[in-house]
């Protein structure tokens, strides 16, 4: 008799293949927010000079500015800031939405000890934060003022005593933060 026919291997199903369905979009994460921009008042154009896009300084509305690097209240040395004299008011449009207003306030050393002044913050009108009386030689006061929802930002420096003519106040440090 014959050989049996040797058996033949077991056919095997094609691979299958898994269903093919379209990619499923996966929820991309919220970027974060962008982080603050601090403007340095020292740094800010005049308006007549700007674009309207971030803070700057309304000429029209303000006394005497000098924006300066490297200035002394109180014997501490500061990187910047702004000096004026008193009387003095300086307005500031935001042109953005801005969140604080931060400086050190005090008499600029230049006064030689001398010179009693007060400071305030005004935002839209409303004044938000006012020193005590400042004497020359003294440091320099911590200023925070929150901005949110507010358009402009006014400086003011008064002197705290008939006796004081143009002595200058100094806003050390100042800036505004900005989204």
């Amino acid at each position: 008799s014959s050989p049996a026919p040797a058996p033949e291997p077991p056919q095997s199903a094609p691979p299958s293949r898994p269903p093919t369905h379209p990619p499923r979009p996966r929820p991309r994460p919220t970027p974060p927010a962008p982080a603050p921009s601090p403007y340095q008042i020292n740094e800010l154009t005049w308006d007549l000079l700007g674009d309207g896009t971030k803070p700057e300084v309304r000429m029209a509305d303000s006394s005497w500015l000098w924006q300066r690097q490297g200035l002394r209240v109180g014997g501490k040395k500061y990187r910047h800031g702004v000096t004026v004299h008193a009387p003095s008011s300086v307005t500031i449009d935001l042109h953005r939405q801005c969140t604080a207003y931060d400086a050190y306030a005090g008499v600029d050393d230049l006064g030689l000890g001398l010179g009693v002044l007060r400071f305030s913050v005004y935002a839209d009108g409303q004044r938000l934060w006012r020193s005590g009386v400042m004497r020359g030689g003294r440091p320099a006061v911590p200023v925070h003022v929150p901005l949110t929802g507010h358009k402009t930002v006014r400086l003011v420096v008064e002197p705290a005593s008939p006796n004081t003519v143009m002595f200058l106040g100094d806003w050390a440090q100042s800036q505004i933060t900005c989204k």
